[in-house]
């Protein structure tokens, strides 16, 4: 079924099953937005460029400011320490960078890469970090780089998991810790029917008033894509598949995931 207007159902094209060994994308082809994988890449760069400036005031308004906060106390328990050096995938306007550089205390120490020139943009303009524009699964850095990789609320807007997670592990020095914030498909039917209410009503209407119609699209967008979404077990699967160990997923309010992983020493 193709969606005919915002906040529409949308029926995937073919449904992926990483966890079986099939397709490596994160969800299947959302026709209501884009017509083939191809096309997923240039369709989701300008939705975030055309969002970029109201990002932020999108993000505090719908986490009701506690974000900063649950993001870097998910850094520290995964591990990130001062002298440490951080990759922040997917920095977007840098909202998990921002934390990081609180808990490392060098700007120097956090790099952050996208593929939005927009979201580049107002980092560059907020945080003063070093940014590099890229995708996550062709990282343009050196093997074995850095301490910890992050990426925050982003995972679903890869093409390819294995292969994104197979970078990640190529640019952590031995022994570094990876960290995947992101938002899952609440299970039971209430959780399920509250979440999609918030989010995939309320939230993008909101949105709608703080940065007009290409935010709203965004975050139906980033609805539509944590309803289509591989289950939890099937990105856990991913990473013990790409190399890493001591894989975890730690859930807040059957919601808010934090995936962990460590390249073996």
């Amino acid at each position: 079924m193709v969606k005919q207007g915002y906040g529409t159902a949308i029926r995937p094209a073919a449904e992926p099953s990483m966890a079986g060994g099939g397709d490596p994308a994160p969800h299947p082809t959302l026709t209501g937005y884009y017509q083939t994988p191809q096309e997923r890449d240039g369709f989701v760069q300008s939705l975030f460029d055309g969002a970029a400036g109201s990002y932020d005031r999108i993000n505090t308004a719908f986490s009701f400011g506690s974000g900063a906060w649950y993001r870097r106390q998910a850094l520290r328990r995964a591990g990130l320490r001062p002298g440490q050096r951080l990759l922040d995938v997917a920095v977007g306007t840098g909202l998990v960078a921002r934390e990081a550089v609180r808990i490392l205390g060098r700007r120097e120490a956090v790099t952050g890469l996208d593929l939005s020139e927009g979201m580049l943009a107002e980092a560059r303009r907020r945080l003063g970090i070093p940014l590099i524009r890229g995708r996550a699964e062709a990282l343009p850095v050196a093997d074995a780089s850095f301490d910890m990789l992050s990426m925050g609320y982003a995972l679903r807007h890869v093409p390819d998991l294995l292969l994104a997670f197979q970078e990640y592990r190529r640019v952590l020095r031995p022994g570094g810790g990876l960290l995947l914030l992101e938002i899952a498909r609440p299970e039971g039917r209430l959780a399920h029917a509250a979440a999609r209410l918030y989010l995939g009503r309320l939230v993008p209407g909101l949105s709608r008033l703080l940065g007009g119609e290409r935010a709203e699209r965004m975050m139906h967008y980033y609805w539509d894509t944590i309803e289509a979404c591989v289950p939890p077990a099937a990105i856990t699967g991913a990473l013990a598949a790409a190399g890493f160990e001591a894989v975890g997923c730690e859930v807040q309010l059957g919601l808010f995931r934090a995936y962990s992983a460590r390249r073996p020493k």
